[in-house]
């Protein structure tokens, strides 16, 4: 089976390149060193130059300060040059998508939930999920959209909150923490991988179906630290009302994954305190 990767060296991407190889897959990556993803001309070379038979789109820009950088993320969260340069023997693409491309809401979200997206990353990435799902249908290819909810494991970026929490347990820095309560559903990254490969290999997804990626459990900030402290044995300091915060941030936010069990017979086999302690032991 030959897949690409768009988003290859980002986190998850990583992580899901390094599961495929090790299944035997055949893996072309993309990444913005071997390819500008907001150029559609370059983009769609490459999809078209690895001809692959699933694609994983993992892409994901952030960046948002200038114009420039609003355009270029729009342009890779939306991929609009994806679906038309599929060769005919794709059969499948998997998205990954994310939590903030719902609304803030006390009850655990499931795939029904409206598209309220909290942010411009939620809005873009809630308009790449809407575009694959057409351009997918009017070509005939089947498209998986996986939101995934709070991504976490060895090799995330070092200015996330696992990673910032586990440095200060190494070297005795302390951890700003937003004034606000904010609670999130953390997911460890294996889990999202394995989800992202049930997605492809299930020719009997519906075509365009959503599934959510999550645990059901959320952990607020204060409680993930002292989590860490325990599963690290070391104390970790703290400054409430250093961080100014993340605008997607809430007091409620957390996966309904019912849909991800009945329909890719998934379930999160990590919880956060062993996600924290792998973390820490690779780290």
């Amino acid at each position: 089976m030959r897949a690409l990767v768009t988003g290859a060296g980002g986190f998850v991407g990583r992580h899901l390149v390094a599961r495929l190889v090790a299944d035997g897959w055949d893996v072309g990556g993309l990444t913005r060193a071997q390819v500008d993803l907001a150029d559609p001309v370059a983009s769609a070379a490459a999809v078209r130059a690895a001809d692959p038979d699933v694609v994983f789109s993992l892409a994901a820009g952030r960046a948002k300060a200038t114009l420039t950088e609003r355009a270029a993320t729009v342009a890779v969260n939306t991929s609009p040059w994806l679906v038309d340069a599929l060769p005919d023997r794709c059969r499948t693409v998997v998205r990954l998508g994310s939590s903030t491309e719902y609304a803030a809401s006390p009850a655990p979200l499931a795939e029904d939930a409206a598209l309220e997206p909290r942010g411009f990353f939620g809005a873009t990435k809630a308009a790449g999920s809407l575009l694959l799902q057409a351009a997918a249908a009017e070509r005939g290819v089947r498209a998986a959209v996986l939101r995934a909810f709070q991504v976490y494991g060895p090799g995330d970026h070092p200015t996330r909150l696992v990673p910032v929490v586990l440095d200060a347990a190494r070297t005795g820095a302390t951890v700003p923490l937003p004034a606000q309560l904010s609670r999130r559903d953390w997911v460890w990254v294996g889990d999202v991988v394995e989800a992202c490969v049930r997605a492809a290999r299930d020719d009997g997804l519906p075509p365009g179906v959503v599934v959510n990626v999550g645990t059901g459990v959320q952990t607020s900030t204060e409680e993930l630290v002292a989590t860490a402290e325990r599963v690290t044995g070391r104390p970790i300091a703290t400054a409430a009302g250093l961080h100014p915060g993340r605008e997607w941030d809430t007091a409620d936010w957390v996966c309904d994954p019912t849909a991800a069990g009945e329909l890719l017979g998934w379930t999160p086999t990590v919880d956060l305190a062993e996600g924290l302690a792998r973390t820490w032991a690779g780290s």
